[in-house]
């Protein structure tokens, strides 16, 4: 039986006791990582996620955004890749273990596409996973709630409807 990417996303999660830092094109995640992130930052952890600011398909781009709210409610930071597309997928957590692979944060990759990823655990690796995660949240927007809730009602209500065809896109 093959270990599915979301089973590792699930996991690394989960277990952060400090932090965890993800960085990926596509935010589109499903109920069980949705309120994974959200319980790791309600039980203190350092949640950050870094998606692009420029995104290559404005869609997905605007389902990202369906998920901020409730995410940034919960504490997770998000923060923009603003120097343009950003096409990283990786999680680092706890400076114990990192991912770096095929895997986004969205239906297709997490359920229908063949996808691959390196584990690292207690390695030099790790360490330089978070040290490029950190560089990249310094060239990075933060997104406050403050931020989300400025957008009209009408552009809200469009964020919704378009997050039924999610395991579409």
């Amino acid at each position: 039986d093959d270990v599915k990417g979301v089973m590792v996303y699930l996991d690394l999660i989960s277990n952060a006791k400090r932090y965890v830092y993800i960085e990926t094109p596509y935010l589109i995640p499903d109920h069980d990582l949705l309120t994974a992130l959200k319980l790791a930052a309600e039980k203190g952890v350092d949640v950050r996620i870094i998606t692009p600011h420029i995104p290559d398909k404005w869609y997905v781009y605007q389902l990202a955004w369906n998920a901020y709210q409730e995410l940034l409610e919960s504490g997770v930071k998000i923060f923009e890749y603003t120097p343009g597309f950003i096409h990283a997928k990786c999680f680092v957590s706890d400076d114990v273990q990192a991912t770096v692979g095929t895997v986004n944060m969205d239906y297709r990759s997490l359920c229908l596409h063949f996808e691959c990823g390196v584990w690292m655990y207690r390695t030099r690796a790790v360490l330089q996973v978070k040290e490029d995660a950190l560089k990249t949240f310094a060239e990075s927007h933060e997104v406050t709630l403050e931020e989300f809730q400025k957008k009209s009602f009408l552009v809200r209500t469009f964020m919704g409807a378009l997050k039924l065809f999610a395991p579409l896109l």
